[in-house]
């Protein structure tokens, strides 16, 4: 096989999984919005990533992306952390499995890092219905816990003051 047809085939394949994976339309507009200068890197990104990586076999695509989502958190990159969502929900993760994925990312990579990794992620997965609504907050049993009169509070540390002499 010649190289311009190894070429031509990466990214007849990489377009394919490429539309597949981030869908269609974003796809086709990316390329449509590509000056010349854009389309070097549209043809790198089409047939070595799309073309080449994500066809490998080893590893189904689900994997793939929640190892995108983890070196994504790492490198901190939350608008490719959104596209990528939206592709982990393509590549049929669940919601639990992108939220441990990120939750293991961030003892890794840092606080900082993973809070900026679920903001994007809950963006997308919002818009996206994944979730009817927030988890519940659990309130901790202090807070909740109804506070002691101060009268209260004030007879028992003196009782305690008055045993410890």
């Amino acid at each position: 096989m010649s190289k311009k047809e190894t070429t031509n085939k990466l990214w007849d394949e990489g377009l394919k999984t490429r539309r597949e994976v981030l869908g269609a339309e974003y796809v086709d507009g990316s390329i449509a919005k590509a000056n010349e200068f854009q389309m070097a890197f549209q043809h790198i990104t089409t047939e070595w990533c799309w073309g080449y990586a994500w066809n490998r076999p080893g590893l189904p695509r689900k994997t793939r992306s929640l190892l995108n989502l983890a070196m994504l958190t790492a490198l901190n990159r939350s608008a490719e952390i959104k596209l990528h969502v939206l592709g982990a929900l393509n590549n049929g993760v669940t919601v639990e499995e992108i939220k441990e994925t990120l939750l293991h990312a961030t003892v890794y990579c840092g606080i900082p890092a993973g809070l900026d990794a679920f903001k994007a992620a809950n963006q997308v997965l919002t818009e996206q219905g994944a979730f009817d609504k927030p988890a519940a907050k659990k309130t901790s049993k202090k807070v909740a816990a109804k506070k002691a009169p101060a009268k209260k509070v004030a007879a028992k540390k003196a009782s305690v003051k008055k045993s410890a002499e």
